[in-house]
């Protein structure tokens, strides 16, 4: 008797390590944030806060978590959404990742408190957009 097994597609077998690779991704960039939060917050005694209307709001390591990881599933949600409806997702979506982190730095360019907080929060968010916007860009279809 001769088994012979078909062979996967490489668009089946590549899903789950993009998938892999993305939540990998994700992770990897919420660490990055949070090491940068423990260097700054704690250790070197930085008092992360921002001007919220007209109060002030600490900046906690479960907010720099939280919006870490939200960002990064939204990147990876247009990421996939890109490949589906685009002839470039890779391009589109780099570009597209770019212009997001250029608006990002508004928000602590125009609320941070202080100069070392202001400073600090920009950090985050250049910390964020460099793990992800490569590591993410890498998993795309060209």
């Amino acid at each position: 008797m001769d088994t012979t097994t078909a062979p996967v597609p490489a668009v089946t077998a590549a899903r789950p390590v993009r998938r892999r690779d993305r939540a990998l991704s994700v992770l990897a960039a919420t660490a990055a944030t949070l090491a940068v939060w423990v260097a700054a917050d704690p250790v070197a005694g930085v008092d992360l806060a921002v001007r919220n209307g007209g109060t002030e709001q600490s900046v906690t390591a479960v907010a720099v978590g939280v919006s870490t990881l939200l960002a990064g599933l939204a990147g990876w949600a247009l990421l996939a959404l890109l490949e589906r409806f685009t002839a470039r997702p890779r391009a589109v979506w780099t570009g597209a990742a770019a212009l997001v982190l250029l608006l990002s730095l508004l928000g602590p360019l125009g609320g941070g408190v202080g100069t070392a907080a202001t400073l600090t929060l920009v950090v985050l968010h250049l910390v964020a957009a460099g793990v992800l916007v490569p590591l993410l860009r890498r998993t795309a279809r060209r």
